[in-house]
């Protein structure tokens, strides 16, 4: 399948409109029906309805394809391009909300202190670090996520890229300071299927991933929220909007909430370093202070 195609495929489906994705593009519309057409005789099958513009069953099976197959030819085209690179004194740094600790920060800093280092932090939705570091945009990854202890994190094929584990710490909910369950020294996961909680999966612990690990319906959501702003997350919670898990540091200390240990299942909240194969220098040394300073239960 031609990566070309696939991308005005995307478009089109993403526009709900031929036009509209033309021009997304820079293409002309006779260009994109060309593109749909091309791609529906090499896979047999209709994929796109044109009136109104909608995936056949087809073109949605193929949908859950294609994000991954243009993520690895970025991938590609980014790592072969990285063997050719120039050394540099630059760092971009992508992580998700609760990835971003004291540990990291202070790592950055003695970083900084003994070399001439232009370092960028971007915090992102655990998705777009992965898709960072894949395709050069980021030098060096972390992401957080829930797990069995010592266990690794579910993670998508990578390709060609190291994964570490930086730090392991216990899992928490945060909720108002006068809900009932506030003065509690830890709280069963699965008593709390039937709570209201906020959705926030790119900064707190996804619901989905709550009702897998619990094996369990419910965790349903009262409010949306979508962004990195743990803050904003807190504000939410103390209002009474929801609960929402986080790792023990992140909720402890977010203001106007209590934050109560989650006892079992048996859980913790991991993060782990993505980098490229051939690291630069500088991500060298980060990686390097954080695994230094960084407790690993």
């Amino acid at each position: 399948m031609d990566p070309h195609l696939l991308r005005t495929f995307v478009a089109v489906l993403d526009h709900r409109s031929f036009s509209t994705a033309a021009s997304a593009l820079g293409y002309t519309q006779s260009a994109v029906s060309q593109h749909i057409a091309a791609l529906e005789t090499d896979l047999g099958t209709r994929l796109v309805e044109r009136r109104p513009v909608a995936p056949t069953p087809a073109g949605a099976r193929l949908m859950e394809h294609v994000p991954a197959l243009l993520l690895r030819l970025d991938a590609a085209r980014a790592d072969i391009a990285r063997l050719n690179q120039v050394p540099t004194t630059r760092l971009a740094l992508a992580c998700s909300p609760a990835a971003l600790g004291t540990v990291v920060a202070r790592a950055l800093a003695r970083l900084r202190a003994g070399t001439r280092v232009d370092v960028e932090v971007r915090v992102l939705s655990r998705e777009a670090v992965i898709e960072d570091v894949l395709t050069a945009r980021a030098d060096l990854g972390l992401i957080d996520g829930i797990t069995a202890p010592s266990d690794p994190l579910p993670l998508p094929d990578l390709g060609p890229t190291t994964t570490l584990a930086a730090a392991e710490e216990p899992l928490a909910v945060i909720l108002p300071l006068d809900h009932p369950l506030a003065e509690r020294r830890s709280l069963r996961l699965p008593d709390l299927t039937q709570a209201q909680w906020i959705d926030a999966p790119d900064s707190a612990v996804p619901l989905e991933r709550l009702r897998t690990v619990c094996r369990a319906d419910g965790f349903t959501s009262r409010i949306r929220h979508r962004g990195t702003d743990l803050f904003g997350l807190a504000a939410l919670a103390a209002a009474g909007h929801g609960l929402a898990a986080l790792p023990l540091s992140s909720a402890t200390a977010l203001p106007a909430v209590a934050a109560v240990r989650i006892g079992a299942p048996r859980l913790i909240h991991r993060t782990e370093l993505v980098h490229p194969a051939n690291p630069t220098a500088p991500v060298r040394q980060l990686i390097d202070l954080i695994l230094g300073t960084s407790p690993i239960t």
